[in-house]
């Protein structure tokens, strides 16, 4: 009788991840021209509520989030545990305020990389609600910036973690 704990780890970590990679791309397929238009909406929509998922992650697991290296550092570890370990990168402290999240393999192009420009656009757009939904969820206080993205073109994915500007008026005495 087959039973689960017959699968090593690592294969049943690489499907589920393969799974979770590849399942936007069959919604793209399979629901677009249906719902047209109103696609893209609920499309962020399903994105903003994974960046959401990062923060539960972050708070469950107790990761830290208090400067600009430990929320890019615990958004990656975060990435990882959605999608696996296809996300792959490395986080680089600019200064207490700045961060960058550099990304050299990305598991959602995989999936897509004999598809058009259009659809690799649209990972962008995927990526990006996600991640500027989590950041300020995991600090208030930082932001996220997309430098370069792959599936746009770059040969990496960029992104800068940094603090929120003061409004104007304010003046910060940190």
């Amino acid at each position: 009788m087959p039973d689960l704990k017959d699968i090593p780890d690592d294969i049943r970590w690489r499907f589920a991840a393969e799974c979770a990679a590849t399942l936007p791309a069959l919604y793209e397929i399979a629901f677009r021209e249906v719902l047209g238009k109103k696609f893209d909406a609920l499309e962020q929509e399903i994105w903003m509520e994974t960046g959401r998922m990062i923060q539960k992650i972050a708070h469950d697991c107790s990761l830290p989030a208090r400067d600009a290296k430990e929320c890019a550092r615990t958004l990656q570890v975060a990435t990882i545990v959605l999608f696996g370990p296809d996300y792959g990168g490395e986080t680089i402290e600019l200064s207490d305020d700045r961060a960058v999240i550099v990304i050299r393999r990305c598991p959602f192009l995989g999936p897509l990389h004999s598809l058009s420009s259009a659809d690799h656009e649209r990972v962008f757009s995927r990526c990006m609600a996600l991640t500027l939904t989590a950041v300020p969820l995991l600090n208030t206080r930082y932001t996220a910036r997309f430098v370069r993205t792959m599936c746009t073109g770059d040969r990496q994915c960029e992104i800068k973690i940094e603090r929120k500007p003061e409004p104007a008026g304010n003046v910060s005495t940190t």
